[in-house]
């Protein structure tokens, strides 16, 4: 099966990548093309994973509207060589897929993107996502009960590296907290906001006192902050991510990473999304829409000195409910579209096979 992928943002480069590793060892040809937006051409050469550069993205209404159709017409011209049996990824291979009569499916969890979801659905196939996303998405919809982050943070995959610690200049038995703070420019981002740089400043003295502190940041610092910004290569960041006692960011990947890797998660936006939602039942991760009270709540989680083992007893319980999603993203791939159909008519049976 030769397949194409469009990426357009670093956390697709992880939900891909070991999807992309498996089907190479069984066969399988790709077509990767990528947006140049942060760190995703980084990310790709530091997985191996040949691709092709379609440009970086566009920060104004306007611009993001004509750079639809520059990535359309990059996309429509790759394909038309390569001739995949299968297109996935984003509302621009979404459009592509049906200029060239060909299938196409996505993995989303961003409920609140509701442009990408309108650009997307009228082409797609099939849209699968975690069976906690907020909305029906009409026939093309197929939930799973996983979350895309287990993609790479399921424990099939994800390799403890406790060497992270001496890299960051962490002592035994020290803890630190990472923080997240995001560009505000993504399309779903529009007319929403996180923290105050006051309030990052006040976050950063006062936990301080308790614990290191490291900062990871799309957007640029105050000379106070810059000090705070961590200094290891991007892919080791679910490591220090592991490790760390607490995260606390206005990036909503991150918060739902740590819940996966059994860290406290403090989420500090006034977006919210289904997954976060129910992270939070499991007790993994706590949403605020403003500051009020964020700073008390993470001081008491850093006094709790039990807090790694009783997030850790959290993950399991949630780890046992979720299953492997990469290794049923092959097996719908490889099985489609027979797959779609099972899981319309029979899902609970064909995911109990992934726990």
């Amino acid at each position: 099966m030769k397949i194409l992928i469009d990426i357009n943002h670093p956390a697709h480069v992880h939900y891909y990548r070991n999807f992309i590793k498996i089907m190479e060892g069984k066969g399988h040809k790709f077509l990767i093309i990528s947006r140049n937006k942060e760190i995703e051409h980084y990310l790709l050469r530091t997985y191996n994973i040949p691709f092709i550069d379609k440009g970086k993205g566009k920060k104004s209404l306007i611009g993001k509207l004509f750079n639809y159709f520059t990535n359309v017409g990059i996309i429509l011209k790759h394909a038309l060589k390569f001739n995949p049996d299968l297109l996935i990824g984003s509302p621009y291979s979404a459009l592509v897929s049906k200029m060239i009569f060909k299938p196409h499916i996505s993995f989303g969890d961003t409920d609140h993107a509701k442009l990408t979801l309108k650009l997307t659905n009228p082409f797609n196939n099939y849209m699968l996502t975690p069976s906690c996303f907020i909305g029906d998405l009409g026939k093309c919809h197929i939930r799973f009960d996983g979350y895309l982050e287990l993609c790479y943070l399921h424990p099939n995959y994800f390799i403890q590296d406790e060497t992270i610690l001496d890299k960051m200049g962490i002592k035994a038995d020290e803890k630190f907290v990472i923080m997240r703070f995001v560009s505000w420019n993504a399309q779903h981002d529009i007319g929403h906001t996180g923290l105050s740089n006051e309030m990052k400043e006040r976050l950063v003295i006062e936990l301080s006192k308790k614990a290191k502190v490291f900062i990871t940041s799309e957007c640029s610092l105050t000379d106070d902050l810059k000090k705070f910004q961590i200094n290891i290569e991007p892919e080791r960041i679910h490591n220090a991510l592991y490790y760390s006692s607490l995260y606390i960011g206005e990036g909503a990947t991150m918060a739902s990473e740590s819940a996966m890797l059994g860290t406290p998660a403090i989420y500090i936006n006034s977006l919210t999304a289904g997954t976060l939602k129910e992270q939070e039942k499991y007790g993994l991760l706590f949403e605020y829409r403003n500051s009020e009270g964020l700073l008390d709540k993470a001081l008491q989680l850093l006094d709790d000195p039990d807090l790694k083992s009783k997030f850790r007893a959290k993950q399991q319980k949630m780890l046992s409910e979720k299953i492997d999603v990469t290794a049923f993203m092959v097996w719908f791939v490889e099985n489609y579209p027979n797959s779609a159909k099972q899981m319309k008519t029979n899902s609970l049976e064909i995911q109990n096979k992934f726990r």
